[in-house]
């Protein structure tokens, strides 16, 4: 059997190598052991859009009625939110979401939620691991999930329907619909398909349909898989914005009227900004509110937090280290972000939401009457401009540990004519330029990647940043 380890955000394995039901069974175990420990009988469970989701789903389902824990159990695809959200508003002790998020599609993963609605905290992940067995001693096959609903061991219920009122409860939907601004969505093939069109059904949608291949494309809303979207916006010329959500719709990317990609710093920093500006009062403002973001998001945010009068916390790579400061600190935290597109607001879940975030911006807009670039050119006028790019390298394992011991030895002090400053290392290797621009070596957490970013002023200095990166660590 293999060994089950959960990465920067939860389990992930190939479909029928590593990822299977005797697998998947063995790391349900481990939670079910782990959720009778904490004094809990009840869990929900979820599945995306992947292959097998649902027999994934199940197989938990059937391990924690083994256990004697009863699971609410969704009948169709849904977001990891969606879950998250689930598990808080019915005071379930644990959350189970069968999902790979942005990964390829032969890919599927098990990511676990707590009974607050966000990420199981790191030592409770630990505690999971501590306790999954070698072995699957469970026959998930003993029982069908019909005889477990009858037994009251299992119950359908309706995550989606959940979400949605919270929704209509939050934004002002009719803003958005009367506003005149025509916007559009990419499900990217995944689980936010069914609620975006539920939420706004007039706007336009692409890739609103079950694919559990994602058409080839892994479903991450990066720039280099938008193509299309970008296309139709373009085309189209009516599109005020649209917004892409990743597969399992935690994480988002924009594109402006033009069909130009607006990444994750820039969402951040335009999210801050409206937040202090033109929501909060005065009183609130000064109240010792926080921002906390991930190592590898751009350091303008320190800029503009500073204007603000805001802490900036930065903590390692991994949604659950920001969930954490936002248990700990209550209402404080304004905004939890990440470089990879999962944002948190204050008034939510501590969770990662791609389509609230998205809408928290729409119904901006609406209301504001301004456009994404007159909003940018707001931020830079604090920040000032800046470009960002990241290179995701695919290279065998023993190189990628060449590079990491050449960064751990303090090996790179320069990158091709660039020289480094200074270095930080909090979660892989940040190496400045100067004070704006940098370029940053990571290995992935959850995937065979080895990852080259770079921030700076334009994107001919950008795009030199990547190739000097990139370079350099291949002739280490």
């Amino acid at each position: 059997m293999s060994n089950i380890k959960f990465g920067t955000d939860g389990w992930r394995a190939i479909i029928g190598k590593d990822f299977t039901t005797q697998n998947v069974a063995r790391a349900a175990q481990g939670t079910a052991a782990w959720l009778v420990k904490q004094g809990s009988r009840s869990a929900v469970i979820g599945y995306d859009c992947r292959f097998g989701g649902k027999l994934f789903a199940e197989t938990v389902a059937k391990v924690m009625a083994a256990n004697g824990i009863k699971s609410y159990i969704s009948p169709g695809f849904v977001s990891t939110p969606m879950v998250s959200l689930a598990t808080k508003e019915l005071n379930a002790g644990v959350g189970v979401i069968i999902t790979a998020s942005h990964n390829p599609p032969d890919y599927n993963g098990f990511k676990l939620k707590g009974a607050y609605g966000g990420p199981l905290l790191p030592e409770m992940i630990k505690e999971v691991e501590g306790l999954i067995p070698g072995v699957s001693s469970e026959d998930a096959d003993k029982a069908s999930l019909a005889d477990l609903i009858k037994e009251g061991l299992a119950e359908y219920s309706d995550f989606e329907d959940l979400y949605y009122r919270k929704v209509v409860n939050k934004f002002d939907l009719q803003a958005i619909k009367n506003s005149g601004l025509h916007f559009a969505y990419d499900a990217m093939y995944g689980a936010g398909q069914k609620i975006m069109r539920r939420i706004l059904p007039d706007i336009t949608l692409l890739h609103c349909t079950w694919n559990p291949l994602f058409n080839n494309t892994p479903p991450e809303p990066l720039l280099k898989n938008l193509g299309e979207f970008s296309f139709l916006i373009r085309k189209q010329k009516n599109i005020a914005c649209g917004l892409a959500t990743d597969g399992d719709a935690d994480r988002l990317g924009l594109m402006d009227s033009r069909g130009n990609f607006i990444d994750s710093h820039h969402i951040i920093l335009l999210l801050v900004h409206y937040l202090c500006k033109y929501k909060l009062s005065p009183p609130e403002l000064n109240s010792g509110l926080k921002v906390v973001t991930a190592f590898s998001t751009t350091t303008k945010l320190k800029r503009l937090c500073d204007h603000y009068g805001l802490q900036l916390n930065v903590v390692p790579i991994g949604f659950k280290y920001i969930c954490d400061i936002i248990l700990r600190e209550k209402d404080k935290v304004l905004l939890g972000g990440e470089e990879s597109g999962g944002i948190a607001l204050r008034g939510h879940i501590p969770e990662r939401d791609g389509i609230w975030v998205g809408l928290t911006l729409w119904e901006f807009m609406a209301k504001s009457g301004k456009t994404l670039k007159e909003l940018i050119k707001e931020v830079y006028s604090i920040t000032g401009p800046f470009v960002f790019a990241r290179n995701d390298m695919h290279i065998d394992g023993e190189r990628k540990e060449k590079v990491i011991d050449n960064c751990k030895s303090g090996k790179f002090d320069s990158f091709g004519k660039f020289k480094v400053k200074r270095t930080e290392d909090m979660d892989g290797w940040k190496y400045f330029i100067n004070d704006d621009e940098w370029i940053m070596v990571r290995p992935s957490g959850t995937e065979p990647l080895l990852r080259i970013y770079a921030e700076a002023e334009n994107s001919k200095k950008v795009q030199e940043l990547i190739k000097a990166g990139v370079e350099s660590v291949m002739k280490s």
